[in-house]
């Protein structure tokens, strides 16, 4: 036992110590990915949102640090990364990011393990591991700027939608046009809402269906349409 915890704590490259530069460097490593994925949110557009996908953005960067810390060992290592990361790219079809990301996280830490760097295996793993409990906890990556999707016809001529303006304001703080298909007599339109109250949507259909114009108007929840 003793000679494990001696292989942790100085077992990596050529003295002791190298686990604080590990973990000092997924630690830059972390801020850096979380001004991606911020950056994502901030300025993604368009009906798909992918939760998954910005919190794989936000620990790719950590996982991929520790990968480079492994290559910079020898040259072999590095070989025997590509060919892993090949097989699992050409042999696998993930449907889900966070899949992927798991994918090599295990792979890396079998890799660090295997070339005898206990404490950037040890320290990634808890590392990397403590990054997904901290998602988990802090929700990161919702967005709350829509609650729900509206999608209606309207028969009326252009020039009279704007009788829509009034009543979606009296029931959403936010509204936002995202599709327009027709024209005059015969348009499909598209809403994103960010309602005042959610659990009166249903009087906001009900005021819409008496509206002239509207032949047919349905919500869609946030979760349905916008996050994965």
């Amino acid at each position: 036992m003793n000679a494990l915890l001696d292989m942790i704590v100085n077992g990596d490259g050529a003295g002791g110590g190298d686990w604080v530069s590990a973990l000092l460097m997924m630690s830059l490593s972390l801020v850096l990915g979380h001004v991606v994925a911020w950056v994502y949110m901030l300025s993604h557009t368009g009906l798909s949102y992918s939760r998954t996908f910005v919190a794989s953005l936000m620990v790719l960067p950590v996982i991929v640090s520790l990968v480079m810390m492994l290559m910079t060992t020898s040259l072999v290592v590095a070989f025997g990364l590509l060919a892993i990361f090949a097989v699992v790219r050409f042999r696998n079809v993930l449907k889900d990011t966070r899949d992927t990301v798991f994918v090599l996280w295990a792979i890396v830490e079998g890799m660090a393990v295997g070339t005898r760097l206990m404490g950037a295996a040890v320290v990634g793993g808890v590392f990397i591991g403590g990054v997904f409990l901290y998602m988990r906890l802090t929700a990161f990556g919702i967005r709350h700027r829509y609650d729900v999707m509206l999608s209606l016809q309207w028969a009326g001529p252009t020039s009279a939608r704007d009788a829509l303006a009034p009543l979606l304001k009296r029931h959403a703080a936010r509204a936002q046009l995202v599709s327009q298909r027709g024209g005059d007599g015969d348009m499909d339109l598209s809403y994103r809402l960010l309602l005042r109250d959610p659990a009166r949507s249903q009087e906001l259909l009900d005021e819409l269906q008496t509206l002239t114009g509207v032949e047919h108007a349905s919500l869609y929840l946030r979760e349905d349409e916008s996050e994965i």
